[in-house]
């Protein structure tokens, strides 16, 4: 199975012999990879049952929870790398949600969907309604995305707190391409976060 170029660009970047947790992992498909291709024993919290009962059959270790609420109950420190992908629109405080990842993992890997790139915003001025694409299918009543966010909004969000970007990685049609213009160009983006060294 050929992961998402989201999850195909942090499997690349993290690095074997490290401890994982993958919030919000679905199925565990990036779980899976980083087991069998980096010997990477990671953990994963999903809210979906069934999407638990899929990672769980798979010989992987994940939890059901709630990340709005149960990334409180893990120790500071407990993960060097903490992952959240495609999930970040979704969360009920989404600052609350950053400041568990840096919280609980030494290094945060965020990916979401970007609403500004082009295809989104000439869909909105051509058809006067919510945008339809790959990452964002459902129509506005039915999306579990309560937060839409630009990559211009993400780096603001992230400078205001205070966080460090390590790197970041957009893609379109399923493939890697440049920084520039990230905003209006990206159908999603990946970046890397940690803690401002004091």
């Amino acid at each position: 199975m050929t992961l998402r170029a989201d999850l195909a660009k942090i499997a690349e970047l993290v690095p074997a012999g490290v401890r994982v947790l993958d919030v919000g992992c679905g199925d565990g498909e990036l779980m899976a990879e980083l087991r069998d291709a980096k010997g990477i024993d990671a953990r994963g919290m999903e809210i979906d049952a069934a999407e638990v009962a899929r990672a769980v059959a798979r010989g992987l270790s994940v939890v059901q929870g709630d990340a709005n609420r149960d990334l409180a109950d893990y120790p500071d420190q407990a993960f060097d790398v903490a992952i959240l992908s495609q999930t970040l629109q979704t969360a009920e405080r989404p600052d609350w949600l950053l400041e568990q990842l840096l919280r609980v993992g030494k290094v945060a890997f965020v990916s979401f969907p970007n609403f500004a790139y082009w295809r989104m915003r000439m869909s909105l001025l051509v058809n006067g309604r919510m945008p339809h694409s790959r990452h964002l299918p459902e129509s506005w009543y039915k999306t579990k995305n309560i937060h839409h966010l630009t990559v211009d909004d993400f780096r603001a969000f992230v400078a205001e707190r205070d966080v460090h970007v390590r790197g970041s990685w957009f893609f379109a049609d399923g493939k890697e391409m440049g920084g520039g213009h990230a905003n209006w160009r990206a159908e999603h983006a990946v970046f890397q976060l940690s803690r401002k060294e004091s």
